[in-house]
């Protein structure tokens, strides 16, 4: 009982302190759309994402910023929305999209060989709703220092 119990203390600590992460924000362009979004991107800020969210408002999302072009992939541990995720260029031409489950581990991959330095998760069908596809362009991405 005493094991379950240190058990449950530090499964919440650390629950705590994943929720400990602040982000900044910026404004990004999607045609002719504007979308307030946090910036994740720190490995700790990338990890933490949108984890224990219950909620985000109707334009908002947030974008990840990795350290180099890649195949990046997202999964949503913890996360309680349903999300879509935008795959995005260094040009920030958007390679793919995908809609992601809650509280899965399911890996939600950018397209193979296709190198990617952002993606930008928003609520669950926002893209489709504002007929934003693979191929446009998203503006005033952060640049990672």
């Amino acid at each position: 009982m005493k094991n379950a119990l240190a058990l449950v203390a530090l499964l919440a600590a650390a629950g705590a302190s994943a929720q400990d992460q602040r982000f900044g924000t910026t404004t990004l362009t999607a045609g002719m759309h504007l979308i307030k979004a946090e910036i994740a991107a720190t490995e700790a800020q990338r990890a933490q994402g949108l984890m224990f969210r219950d909620a985000m408002p109707a334009n908002a999302g947030m974008v990840f910023v990795f350290d180099a072009p890649a195949t990046q992939c997202m999964w949503m541990k913890n996360t309680p929305l349903p999300l879509s995720v935008a795959f995005i260029d260094a040009d920030g031409k958007i390679v793919n999209i995908r809609d992601m489950h809650p509280h899965t581990l399911d890996s939600h991959c950018s397209t193979k060989g296709v190198p990617v330095k952002y993606a930008l998760e928003m609520n669950q069908g926002w893209f489709r709703q504002k007929h934003i596809k693979p191929g446009m362009k998203i503006g005033n991405l952060p640049v990672r220092r």
